[in-house]
Formats: C-alpha cells, sequence, structure tokens
C-alpha cells in the first residue's frame, strides 16, 4: 500500500527475527570487548549463546535514569561507548546531564527511516524545529533528511514570528519538531497574513500527538506522523500512513518488560520499552528507556511487518519529557534545595490546552510574589523548560513518594 525505504520493512517476520538474533552475539561480543561498563556488567555471559529472546531477556537492564549517577561518576559516558571521544562527531548534552555521543557515518541515529514513512522525499526543503544547542534532536534530524537527500533550514526553537516568516519567505514542504510548536507557528502565520499552503507534511516528537492536535494540524493544512527516538538509541519506532501504532525500527531488538525488572511481559502488555541497539559505536545492550508501551498484534495495513507499538503511555519511572526535553526528579529536589522552608513538592505536567505545561506544587510556610519568582527561575535553569509555581500549605500534599506527575492522556 506505502513504498518502503528498503526492502528490510517488508520481509517476513521470521527472516527479520532470524537476522536480528544472528547479529546479536557478535554486538554483544563487541560491547563486551571495547565498552568497559559491559566488560563488567556482561562478564558472566556468553556472547555466542544469546542466540534467541530469552537468552537476551536473562542479561541485565541498564536504565537511563541510572545513567546520571554513572557518568558521574565515569566521566564522561560510563564505559558505555565503544568509540573513543576524540574519534566521535559531536557530544551533546540532555537534562540531567546526560551526556550523548554522535559517532561518524551516514544517518547516524537511522531517522531517515521515519521521515520517508511521514513522507518526506529528495529535495524537499524540511523545516527544522529541533533544538540545535545543547541537545542532539536538531542534529538528529537534520542528518537524516540529509541521508534523504532534503535541504534543511535549521530554524531550532522559539521565535515564533521569525518562524512564520521564514516559512512564508522559504516555503518548505516539510516540518520536523515537536506538534504544539507546529501550531503555534502556523497560527501565528495566519495571524501576521503570511501564506504557509507550502507546508503539507510533518515528522514530529518529543510530546504527546493527541488526537485534537493533529485534527487541529490538519485543518491548518499538515499531515502529521509521529517518531520514538532518543538520543542515546537513536530511532525505536516511526508510524506510518496506516497511523495505527507505531512500527519498530529494522535497526533494534525491543522487548516490554515488567517496570523495574528485566522480565518481559506478555503481548500486549504494559510495560517499560527495553533496547537493544546495533549501534557500533554506542552498542546498548538492554537499554531500558523508562517509557510505558504496549505491543500491538498483527502487521501494520500499509505493508511493513515489523512489529508495533502502541505509542507512549506514560513513564515507568518518574522522570517525563516535557517539550522535547526529558525532566528527573533529581532536577525537583535541586529546586527545592534552593530555596529555604519549602516542604514537598510536586511537579504536575498537563497538555490540556494543547500544549505541554508544567507546574511546581510545593509547601510553603510563607509564600509570596518574591519566592515564586525565584523558584520559577530555579526551575527554568534546571529544567531548560518554564514552569508555574503554586503554593500549598506546609503538610498538605500527599506523602506517596511521587515527585513528578503526569496527567496528559496516552496516545
Amino acid at each position: 500500500m506505502t513504498e518502503s525505504y528498503d526492502a528490510l520493512e517488508t520481509r517476513s517476520p521470521e527472516a527479520r527475527e532470524a537476522a536480528l538474533l544472528a547479529a546479536l552475539p557478535a554486538q554483544i561480543a563487541h560491547a563486551k570487548a571495547k565498552a568497559p561498563h559491559f566488560t563488567r556488567s556482561l562478564a558472566e555471559v556468553e556472547a555466542v549463546a544469546v542466540t534467541s529472546r530469552q537468552a537476551l531477556a536473562r542479561l541485565p537492564v541498564l536504565r537511563k535514569s541510572d545513567l546520571i549517577d554513572l557518568q558521574q561518576a565515569a566521566p564522561p559516558f560510563a564505559g558505555t561507548t565503544a568509540t573513543a571521544t576524540a574519534e566521535l562527531l559531536r557530544v551533546f548534552a540532555s537534562p540531567g546531564p546526560i551526556y550523548d555521543p554522535e559517532g561518524r557515518g551516514r544517518d547516524w541515529w537511522r531517522i531517515a527511516r521515519g521521515l520517508h514513512a511521514a513522507g518526506f522525499r529528495q529535495g524537499e526543503l524540511v523545516h527544522n524545529c529541533f533544538s540545535y544547542h545543547f541537545t542532539p534532536g536538531g542534529m538528529m534530524l537534520e542528518s537524516a533528511a540529509h541521508a534523504l537527500g532534503c535541504p534543511v533550514f535549521p530554524a531550532g526553537v522559539g521565535n515564533t514570528e521569525a518562524q512564520a516568516q521564514a516559512m512564508a519567505d522559504l516555503r518548505p514542504a516539510a516540518y520536523t519538531g515537536t506538534p504544539s510548536f507546529l501550531k503555534a507557528i502556523l497560527e501565528k502565520a495566519d495571524e501576521m497574513g503570511l501564506d504557509h499552503r507550502s507546508l503539507t507534511k510533518a515528522c514530529v516528537s518529543g510530546e504527546a500527538l493527541l488526537p485534537p492536535l493533529r485534527q487541529a494540524l490538519a485543518d491548518l493544512g499538515v499531515a502529521v506522523s509521529q517518531f520514538y527516538a532518543t538520543a542515546d538509541l537513536g530511532l525505536i519506532a516511526y508510524e506510518s500512513p496506516a497511523r495505527q501504532g507505531l512500527i519498530v525500527d529494522e535497526g533494534v531488538i525491543v522487548e516490554i518488560v515488567r517496570p523495574g525488572t528485566g522480565d518481559p511481559v506478555p503481548e500486549g502488555e504494559v510495560g517499560e520499552v527495553v533496547v537493544t541497539s546495533f549501534n557500533a559505536d554506542y552498542p546498548l545492550i538492554r537499554f531500558g528507556t523508562g517509557d510505558l508501551s504496549a505491543v500491538l498484534a498483527g502487521a501494520s495495513p500499509c505493508g511493513r511487518t515489523n512489529m508495533r507499538l502502541k505509542g507512549w503511555m506514560g513513564r515507568a519511572d518518574q522522570t517525563t519529557k516535557v517539550k522535547g526535553m526529558f525532566v528527573h526528579p533529581r532536577q525537583v529536589a535541586e529546586v527545592v534545595k534552593r530555596h529555604a522552608g519549602l516542604g514537598r513538592a510536586r511537579l504536575v505536567v498537563d497538555n490540556a490546552l494543547g500544549t505541554d505545561a508544567m507546574t511546581l506544587n510545593v509547601e510553603a510556610a510563607q509564600p509570596d510574589e518574591a519566592l515564586a519568582a525565584a523558584i520559577a527561575q530555579s526551575v527554568q535553569t534546571l529544567c531548560k523548560i518554564k514552569g508555574a509555581v503554586m503554593f500549598h500549605p506546609p503538610g498538605s500534599l500527599p506523602n506517596d513518594g511521587k515527585v513528578i506527575e503526569d496527567l496528559r492522556s496516552a496516545n
């Protein structure tokens, strides 16, 4: 039904599984030989014996939430990379901080497959609104677009009026970035009387694409597809025109495990997404993303035959993603430490108005506007995202250990 990126997408599930499992022992051996973290964590593992999903499931899970402490103890990458820093192309810093490598080579994060499924084609100008500062989002999408032969306008984030003017002047065919920012740009263009009709397609990530937002963008003339990727793993899954789940990328093995364990759950049950990558520079073995999802039964009607995920269904831990940035419980705790007299704090993330928003609910005996402004500044400094502040009487917030509460509906 849909033109595929390559023959890998339409091979039989049996052929795919056989190829992935045949390549797995060599990747595990490579990780053990070249990445000191895996030399230690997989010391008792015989790589040649890991030739099935059952054998893979017996290996330890390295969770993203552990990388902050691991990297602080052994900077910069905690021995998880197989390529020396001097031989990398770039190094990035995601909030936490978590340092992310980029190796050399075409489409290193493998995201071109997702853009192709979204309809991006050679020669089409891409308006890229992922961040080019500190975090790798901008370069992840730019390198993918270049792999397809698409020129890129490196717009980055912010400056909505300038974005709308550039869109009218440059007449891009496609957009990459968060869906809420695309909506803001298009609405600003309408407000300014600017023509944005050249833009007909978008491939988005970084926040939930809820049905009302997808429809609002369709009403503005843009067909929106989404993809699921991380700075460490690259592409994990992507949406096809069938709009029935996210199709797993050809370059990874995905497991759904019971949160807090490494035990795979039955098909259809919600659990944590755990990914094994075949990246030679960054050979992550059983990397726990912290994201919740579930496997959809059957294959996509588009003709692609790989496993499908239901999409992002929340976080297995309390770390969450807001406007494309991860926010960690430790960042909330650091905000509280910076201001005397505060009690419990709970960061609430919502999407009620179609855009991710967060509010720090905090106990304070003597709240005032100056304290609220100071706390808000700390939130922006530490989390790299603006957030509102709401005060509560001491002892009034729940004593349940929850630091981050995500109220956004699962897509």
